[in-house]
């Protein structure tokens, strides 16, 4: 299987009306449980990584461990850049065989903002691959999160609007009380907002900041054109609860056996965002 542009999957779940979750993979396993997940439940999915976890693997490895365990699956999957930093990051996974970058300048001024995702539209449009922009800034729930600022500030949709028209992006990352880590209190979206953003842009949009969110309020959130569902903070939060369960029992496994039955709670938690995200059952339509 080939990574097709993220844009493909984001326009079928809007008309379909469901959201594709993207889930943060930092290494194989990761990748591997979630193509795993996603093929059990017949769903497209999103394989991304950032700039923290380029600092295992580079983004020309990363890249071709991805290719390898897609190989194996028949799925619409992409693959993609999340909070691209810099015009040389994006570079740098375009080359490599990314079918999605994001550059993520939403706490520059709008005029830096949008100049920048003008370049990375010219660098990936003629490769075919999908662009994801953001405006307004994402900020974050608890100091555990290595994205963002400790600050937010909600999209205005008539910025949002005039954002889209001036780069030409695919997708948009939008701030609506969303945040990114661990929620110590229940998120507040501003519906309204969303729907005034959704009419201004006119794209699909992206919901950083996914774990965590009440049911109720994510399906809302989908029926009003969020089509990607951004996936870390429940995935690692699994991760970390097997290995501190199994170091309290007294045993300390060999270390792939941890890490296999790591996974495993990480595969529950991946298998519980495609059927929430409504992505079950979708890879096939």
């Amino acid at each position: 299987m080939k990574f097709v542009p993220m844009r493909e999957l984001l326009e079928r779940a809007v008309a379909g009306g469901y959201a594709v979750p993207s889930f943060e993979c930092w290494n194989a396993e990761a990748i591997q449980t979630v193509l795993a997940a996603a093929s059990k439940l017949d769903a497209p999915v999103i394989v991304m990584n950032a700039r923290p976890g380029f600092k295992l693997i580079d983004p020309r490895t990363y890249s071709a461990i991805a290719h390898t365990l897609a190989a194996d699956h028949k799925l619409p999957v992409a693959l993609h850049l999340d909070h691209g930093d810099s015009l040389e990051l994006v570079d740098e996974c375009l080359k490599a065989g990314f079918s999605s970058v994001m550059l993520d300048f939403s706490r520059k001024p709008f005029d830096q903002n949008a100049a920048g995702m003008r370049q990375v539209v010219s660098m990936a449009r003629p490769l075919g691959v999908t662009v994801e922009g953001e405006i307004g800034a994402v900020g974050r729930a608890d100091m555990l999160s290595v994205e963002g600022g400790a600050d937010c500030s909600l999209t205005d949709p008539e910025e949002a609007g005039a954002f889209v028209r001036e780069t030409g992006v695919d997708c948009l990352a939008v701030s609506i009380g969303n945040a990114h880590g661990h929620y110590t209190k229940l998120p507040q979206f501003d519906f309204e907002r969303l729907a005034r953003i959704r009419q201004a842009t006119g794209i699909p949009l992206v919901l950083h900041g996914g774990s965590g969110t009440p049911e109720a309020d994510l399906k809302r959130a989908i029926s009003l054109g969020m089509a990607k569902v951004n996936v870390a903070t429940d995935c690692v939060h699994a991760w970390w609860e097997s290995l501190d369960a199994q170091q309290k029992s007294g045993r300390r496994p060999w270390l792939p056996l941890a890490l296999e039955q790591a996974m495993r709670n990480v595969a529950v938690q991946v298998e519980r965002w495609i059927r929430l995200t409504g992505a079950a059952g979708q890879a096939a339509r």
